[in-house]
Order: structure tokens, then sequence, then C-alpha cells
């Protein structure tokens, strides 16, 4: 692991702003150095009190690394769009016997990179699994998040008549997998007061699955140089949950930045390869120019400020995501469906542009040689959507361990 961590990445493992970081600092919680450029670092071995930190240290990381199926577990996926989580799923050592997307292009670039994969491509409200009856081992879907109607008392399977996680549950109904995963926004667990969750541990309960207490990852724990975090439910068939326990994933050594990801290294054996990107009108490229790197629209001068920001500059809040040029230091922040909206600007750090596809792409870890179909705003959508490559084979690699444990039985 590197001796010292950035006091931005340490807020980030910590789940934590910046300003809590000053009070920490302030009251002598934690106490940064200071390089010769100004920016504040802590020194790794002054942490390893922190649990987070800790676990970094001394991760068995490299040990989850030779996870190997004891045979090829058989895997569903909904909702599968560019296919972030089938790659992932497909490294720890998966085999895909369907994928459903009901987005053409999101179909085109499954079939296209993965010829033998069968896609079906589908509203998935009109698909029958019931031929899959004990025959898959793992179903799994990033099912979005959508409100539920709370017709009956309990909120239970019925309850969630209409949405998209109906259809996941369905799904598990008609297959009975010994294992299924669902994954999220960071959000749905305080989606409606909560309600929406506990809906959804009712409907697994109902359906006769034993629910693993749900995490939120993130993703720059898992070697994916953005600052993205997911909600993961696993679940486990009853008749097997209390005969095996999921163990979460151990955290990579180390924070990998936009340094990791442009060039070759670590990550990556070439530096970024050339693609296409989206440009900046002559106006914004003016006012982004002006950005440092790591910056935002405070940066700017103040009258620029003013014209940038209009009825927003008197409005509360930091709105930090907006005129923001990212930083070769730190992960990316999370990627939207779009490089350029002004509300979630992603500038390139040292260049005056948005973010180029093959960029994007690599921020989300996917391979280079992974393609995306269709128009460059698609592809943008695309890779903004997907689960991580290298957070989807990090869970991966912890199901397959509870698959060993379950095929040892």
């Amino acid at each position: 692991m590197q001796q010292t961590i950035s006091a931005s990445n340490f807020a980030d493992i910590m789940g934590v702003s910046k300003a809590t970081l000053l009070k920490w600092e302030s009251n002598g919680t934690f106490v940064p150095s200071i390089d010769k450029a100004g920016n504040k670092f802590f020194f790794i071995d002054k942490l390893l009190n922190v649990p987070e930190i800790s676990n970094m240290v001394h991760s068995a990381w490299e040990e989850e690394m030779q996870t190997q199926p004891l045979r090829p577990y058989t895997s569903i996926e909904l909702f599968a769009g560019a296919g972030g989580l089938a790659l992932g799923m497909e490294k720890a050592g998966f085999s895909h016997v369907l994928l459903n997307e009901i987005d053409h292009d999101a179909c085109v670039t499954l079939q296209y990179n993965r010829p033998k994969w069968r896609v079906v491509e589908q509203d998935v409200r009109t698909i029958s699994f019931k031929q899959f009856n004990g025959k898959v081992d793992f179903l799994s879907g990033g099912f979005p998040c959508q409100a539920f109607s709370y017709a009956g008392k309990q909120g239970g399977f019925n309850d969630t008549r209409g949405t998209l996680f109906f259809e996941l549950a369905r799904a598990v109904k008609e297959i009975q997998p010994k294992v299924f995963m669902g994954e999220n926004v960071k959000g749905l667990s305080a989606h409606d007061g909560g309600r929406t969750l506990e809906t959804i541990k009712n409907t697994i309960r109902e359906l006769g699955y034993t629910l693993v207490e749900p995490r939120v990852l993130k993703a720059i724990l898992y070697q994916v140089p953005q600052k993205r975090e997911r909600l993961i439910l696993v679940a486990i068939r009853n008749d097997l949950a209390d005969k095996v326990q999921f163990k979460w994933p151990a955290p990579y050594h180390r924070i990998m930045t936009l340094r990791d990801a442009f060039f070759k290294g670590e990550l990556y054996d070439t530096d970024v390869p050339p693609s296409e990107g989206q440009k900046y009108p002559p106006k914004k490229q003016k006012v982004m120019e002006l950005v440092p790197m790591g910056g935002y629209w405070r940066d700017l001068p103040l009258e620029v400020q003013k014209e940038y920001m209009g009825g927003s500059f008197e409005l509360e809040g930091g709105k930090t995501g907006m005129a923001r040029r990212l930083s070769l230091d730190e992960p990316s922040l999370t990627l939207t469906c779009a490089p350029a909206q002004k509300q979630t600007e992603r500038c390139h750090p040292t260049e005056t542009r948005p973010l180029t596809v093959r960029e994007y792409a690599r921020i989300q870890t996917f391979p280079d040689e992974w393609k995306f179909a269709g128009t460059l705003s698609s592809q943008y959508k695309q890779i903004g959507n997907a689960v991580p490559v290298n957070l989807a084979y990090a869970i991966g690699r912890s199901l397959i361990r509870l698959f060993n444990d379950i095929e040892r039985l």
C-alpha cells in the first residue's frame, strides 16, 4: 500500500466531506502533513488505528484473487445494460445462460463483444423464466429504483407489482436460484423513508430467501478510479442459508486515481487510446479554461462566476459539480449519462474538453477492447449507467466463494 494518502482520498474512504476533515484537523483528531506544493496528506502508518485504513493495509485481496469456481456456475442477468456487471461476473467465473436488456444499443454492445452470450432484447415483463426452474445457480439484476404502492399493510411481493423489482422477484420465484443479487443506487436505502427497502426485504422473505444484511460498497475500494457507491443485496435460498456464510470482498490496498485510468500502469498496459468525445461550445470552452485541476466554479474570477452561474449564484449550497474539472491525483466523481451537463460537469484534468468515450470506459474499468454501439450520446449513457467492471469482479469473487461452499455441502 502507498505509504501516504492524500487528504481528499482519505475523506472519500471515510465517507466524509472535506469540511468534516477540516473539523477533525482543527480538533486534533487527524492532523495532516503538507507537501511542498501545499497539498495535505497523511502517513499510512499513523492511521492504522482507523478500521477502514487497517482493512486496506491488512487486506486479503491477493488471496481472494486466487478464487476459482469448483465447477461452472450458471447465471441469468436482468437489466444487463452494456455489460459491466456481466463482464465482472464472467471474470469471476460465472457462465451466463441469458442476459435480458430492453435498450437496443446496449444489446448490440453485448452481442458484439460476446457473440456467444444469449442476449434477449425484450421487455422483462413479457419473459417467462419457468424453463430455467432449478437449472440456474445464480440470478442478478440492477433493477431501476421506483416507488412502490403500499396497498397491503405488510408491503411484500404483491405491493411491488408494476415495478421492475417485481420482475426480478418474479424471476426468482420462477427460477428458484440458489442465490440472487440485486444492485441499486445508494439512495435506495433511504428511498420513501426506508419503506421501499423494507418492502424489498419483506418480498425476499416471502420468496423463501434469507437476505444478507445489505451493504453500500464504495467502488474506490475495489480498484475502480471513481467515487461511485452501489447498494448490494445478496439473498440465499432458505434451504442453504443456515449452512453457509457470505463474506463481502476485501478492499484493495490503495485508491486508484485518474492517473491510473488514463496512463500505462497497474490498471492498464497502455495509455488510454484515442476515441470520440463531445466538444464544448466556444463560450463554455473559455470559462472552463479558467478552472484549475480539481477546481470548480468558485475558482473562477468573480465576474465570470456570476455570469456562468446566473440565478444559481445567489442560492445556497455548494453546487460543486458545476464547472468542475477533475484531478489526475483523485478518482473521478461518479460518471453521469452525459459528460458535459452543467450540473454535473466532468472536464478532463489537463485538457479543456469533456471526457472521451474511452476515458469514460476506463473510469468504469471496462477493458479497451470492449466496444460500445450506437450514437455518441448513447455510448456515454451505456457507460455511465454501468456497474464498474472491477467492482462487479470483486463481488463476483465473493459470490464464487459462497457457491464453492454450497457445492461442498
